[in-house]
């Protein structure tokens, strides 16, 4: 395990502190912050960005430090404080020109949608990250590296912009004054989750909202004008794959359909939504318009609870995989990876009520149940303990037998509505 997956694995109970105290907060002054479904799917995604960024650090790290070594113009110390601090401006500053060109290029957006997918704004909405970020955002840090700011340096400063960003997503905190003027904080940045026409596209500052300022894109939180949270696109699923995918798979489709060459490479280059005028006659899209209904596929509270313990223990086995990095073989990581990710695919169908899903969760809930019973391994672990395999059968088997009383719960709390249809 690396450094910042050091810290992220110890902010982690921090972060769910944090949201227990906004949900408590909440409650007190009468207001419904959370929806389960939607803080699952959030906190799912964030999941997968971790899991992918075990697999990519050599494309984040790796590209940084051969730079460092081989294009710097100079070498910087690591234990001077005038670099670090220098580290974190600089950094801060590529941060609101990555975020801003997110916003403004479509290949870009493609990746960053995730983040504002949500149509609620809490702390689980700072979770929810990319999976796709790694393959273009390192190009908007190599300054950093040509200057020669170690790579020490330069990963802390990276996770420290990261966990500043966590407190601003939430709307238990009003406006802070001469705070608000000068740093990113929670009025802000809400402005910026905006679809309003009058937010959009603003407000891009990490740490610092000075450079929306300077820059020309900032704009102040308005009370008449309340923000309304998501994409002009609204996701509408709980599929985690679908989340990462969506924006990449329409700019495919459109490309597909476009006559002109020039046009299939400007669908990636130019603002979201712009579309080739031959493809939007042939292939028109709704208008957008605001709504205030946000995707909420019904399921029985019993359902609900199941999700969420089920998402429970898939959170505790990604920081047991977080914690295997650098330890265990790459196919044993690659297997744990594609499991926790197609766990979280199947929970989110359930939380859409799809069909299909009730058989695959049993599926998943016995084969995790009876693989290291029989076999005595985990993932990365030949040697798996015989108490702990058979308490890993029982806390799956019971989840199977869990799973089967739920769904004939809900069956029969419908059934009467059907029945009186039929």
């Amino acid at each position: 395990m690396n450094t910042q997956e050091l810290i992220i694995t110890w902010a982690t109970p921090v972060f769910f502190a944090l949201i227990a105290l906004e949900l408590l907060v909440a409650k007190l002054r009468g207001k419904r912050a959370y929806a389960s479904n939607d803080a699952i799917n959030s906190i799912g995604l964030g999941v997968i960005s971790q899991i992918v960024g075990v697999f990519s650090k050599l494309l984040t790290f790796g590209i940084y430090a051969w730079c460092v070594q081989h294009l710097a113009l100079m070498t910087l110390p690591a234990d001077n404080l005038a670099v670090w601090i220098g580290a974190l401006l600089l950094y801060d500053f590529c941060y609101y020109w990555l975020h801003r060109c997110g916003h403004r290029v479509n290949i870009l957006w493609a990746a960053h949608v995730v983040h504002h997918q949500s149509e609620h704004y809490n702390l689980s909405t700072a979770l929810r990250q990319t999976g796709s970020g790694v393959l273009l955002a390192w190009l908007f840090y190599l300054p950093l590296a040509l200057l020669g700011v170690p790579l020490k340096v330069f990963v802390i400063v990276a996770l420290v912009d990261l966990l500043y960003q966590f407190w601003v997503h939430t709307e238990q905190i009003g406006r802070l004054g001469w705070f608000d003027r000068v740093f990113c904080s929670p009025s802000n940045h809400r402005a910026h989750h905006a679809v309003n026409d009058r937010y959009l596209d603003r407000n891009y500052g990490g740490i610092l909202i000075v450079w929306d300022r300077l820059f020309g894109s900032f704009v102040e939180e308005d009370d008449s004008d309340r923000p309304v949270y998501g994409t002009r696109s609204p996701l509408r699923s709980w599929n985690p794959l679908w989340a990462n995918a969506e924006v990449y798979w329409s700019t495919v489709v459109d490309a597909w359909h476009a006559r002109r060459w020039r046009d299939k490479l400007l669908l990636w280059l130019k603002p979201p939504g712009w579309r080739p005028d031959d493809v939007a006659a042939r292939y028109p899209k709704p208008a957008f318009v605001t709504s205030g209904e946000r995707f909420n596929p019904p399921v029985s509270q019993a359902l609900t609870i199941y999700a969420l313990l089920q998402f429970a223990l898939l959170l505790a086995m990604t920081t047991q995989f977080l914690g295997m990095a650098g330890s265990a073989s790459f196919p044993a990581m690659l297997a744990y990876a594609v499991y926790l990710v197609a766990s979280l695919w199947v929970l989110g169908a359930l939380m859409e009520s799809r069909h299909w899903a009730p058989w695959l969760e049993g599926l998943r809930l016995l084969a995790t149940a009876l693989a290291p019973a029989l076999s005595g391994k985990w993932f990365g672990n030949s040697h798996l303990d015989g108490h702990i395999a058979m308490a890993i059968a029982a806390v799956f088997g019971l989840s199977a037998l869990a799973l089967a009383w739920v769904l004939g719960r809900q069956h029969a709390d419908t059934l009467p509505a059907n029945s009186a249809t039929g």
